[in-house]
């Protein structure tokens, strides 16, 4: 079924990221003067870790919205996934070098050439939408060399707690889809592997910041009744998928950044009869609201892909470090 199929587009929809901001020398001969504190989203970019009992909680939403996918030519009925994540973590140690946390995920979805934005509504509708927590998941993060501050690992491992990965499909006598099962998300467990690294420019107004994103999935394979929906597992198990993605981001002042970013992401059969792959182009700003939280924007366009849909996302996140 197409929806099911055009969902894994939205994986791999990722951060922004911000870079640091440095203070001019003062002439030869003078004393420095201190450094003023650096803005959370200087600090505190993707790649560096919270200090021992501080608590990074981080709020994101993504929705994917699209009327268009490689799978015909034109123009489809509208599908929309709305995806809200939650992750918290906090550090342990004294050296800044590993946090501990979790992930839970909410996902609202809707079918049907339904309005993008009825994925707000949460009606459950029969055949047009579906929507609950659909995972949660254990996660640490790392600093693997201590001399590379600016490398570390996120590694997390999603537990699915959904119990079908697609429902309220209708198949007549005839062959004929009457109405297309309605994807929530995938029946299967995930372990899920980020790389991160950043590098400041001379002069410290430029950051490029680079991801690779690794998702093994595994679990039963997808089994469906006579109408398309899923019984257990899901079409991802027993995939690799790879998402590398580039960031370059502009500091205009300690509170306020914009970037643009470049991801492209390639599922991997490892047994499923299923590969994937996608190219996004995009921007976004982050500003720094108060001394704690700060607020991001995202938008991305999925430019080319196979076995995928190809819409565009919306963005919005908050995050907090206390």
């Amino acid at each position: 079924m197409k929806n099911f199929k055009t969902y894994l587009a939205l994986t791999g929809i990722l951060f922004a990221t911000s870079t640091s901001f440095g203070q001019e020398d003062m002439k030869e001969k003078e004393m420095d003067e201190p450094q003023p504190a650096q803005s959370n989203i200087q600090q505190y970019t993707p790649s560096k870790l919270i200090g021992k009992g501080q608590v990074d909680l981080k709020w994101f939403n993504n929705l994917y919205t699209q009327t268009k996918s490689t799978f015909s030519e034109g123009t489809e009925d509208r599908q929309t996934f709305f995806t809200s994540t939650v992750e918290i973590y906090t550090g342990v140690g004294n050296n800044n070098r590993w946090n501990v946390g979790a992930i839970l995920e909410f996902r609202s979805n809707v079918i049907g050439d339904r309005s993008a934005t009825d994925v707000f509504k949460f009606d459950g509708e029969s055949g047009t939408a579906r929507s609950g927590f659909t995972s949660i998941a254990p996660s640490v993060k790392f600093v693997p060399f201590k001399s590379v501050g600016n490398f570390s690992i996120q590694s997390s491992f999603f537990i699915p707690l959904v119990d079908q990965e697609t429902e309220d499909g209708l198949i007549n006598d005839m062959g004929q889809t009457v109405q297309n099962a309605v994807f929530l998300d995938q029946n299967g467990f995930i372990w899920q592997n980020r790389f991160f690294y950043d590098y400041t420019f001379p002069g410290n107004k430029w950051q490029l910041f680079t991801e690779l994103n690794s998702e093994y999935s595994f679990g039963s394979d997808a089994l469906r009744d006579t109408n398309g929906n899923t019984i257990e597992g899901s079409f991802a198990n027993n995939s690799l998928n790879l998402t590398p993605g580039v960031f370059l981001s502009y500091f205009p002042s300690s509170k306020f950044t914009v970037l643009a970013l470049a991801q492209h992401s390639q599922r991997i059969d490892l047994g499923n009869d299923f590969t994937q792959d996608f190219t996004a182009i995009g921007g976004g700003a982050k500003y720094q609201l108060t001394n704690a939280l700060n607020l991001e924007l995202l938008y991305t366009n999925f430019v080319r892909g196979s076995n995928t849909g190809l819409g565009q996302t919306f963005n919005l996140g908050l995050r907090g470090i206390f």
